[in-house]
């Protein structure tokens, strides 16, 4: 089966002000929409690949023929990042975890402050384009970055970290450019604002 974009689990508009109504249709409509369709377009003919679910295709990159597995890399990482993202935000949310994520986050951290405060340090230290991420690694909470459209379920060896991602968020500038311009520390501010926590949790 060919893969599908998902849709939004809420209208364009919904996390105003924080995130733009415009900057969430171009990068649904139009980059998530690319991802998907480069994909695709990689695997087709590639019975083995066409039947293997995303996550399944991401985590097991060394499988991928040579000639694709850069395209598959960057495609179905993007794919399955956005998805995730999608999900990870949600109107009417933010404040501070609760319950056993927000414990551990206190516990890895130090605060919710603190854990805020790398997370930033994470999210701006990333040259260029790529996302941070909350993993839990092992059990232990983590945070880590990674360039491009690369994630923690590639594994060390491709990705630099590992982990089971438990939030994610894109810093390219197509996630922030419209309102933002290059004040990438000012977004990753605002989105704190629609961080949906019991995603979050259910991830953990």
């Amino acid at each position: 089966m060919a893969h599908e974009l998902p849709p939004l689990p809420y209208p364009k508009e919904a996390l105003e002000p924080h995130i733009d109504a415009l900057t969430m249709e171009i990068h649904h409509d139009r980059h998530h929409k690319a991802y998907v369709d480069n994909l695709n377009k990689a695997i087709a003919g590639n019975a083995v690949l066409e039947a293997k679910p995303l996550e399944a295709l991401i985590r097991d990159l060394a499988s991928v023929p040579d000639n694709i597995r850069g395209p598959v890399r960057n495609n179905g990482g993007g794919h399955w990042n956005h998805s995730f993202f999608w999900k990870i935000l949600a109107p009417k949310a933010g404040g501070a975890p609760t319950g056993k994520l927000g414990d551990a986050i206190k516990a890895a951290f130090g605060s919710f402050a603190d854990f805020q405060a790398k997370f930033e340090a994470a999210g701006i230290g990333r040259f260029g384009s790529g996302w941070a991420w909350l993993v839990s690694n092992g059990g232990k909470l983590e945070i880590v970055s990674t360039a491009n459209q690369d994630n923690p379920l590639m594994g060390r060896a491709i990705a630099g970290c590992e982990g089971k991602p438990l939030l994610g968020v894109d810093v390219w500038e197509h996630a922030y450019y419209l309102k933002y311009q290059n004040k990438r520390a000012d977004y990753l501010k605002a989105v704190w604002n629609v961080i949906n926590w019991n995603e979050a949790a259910k991830n953990l």
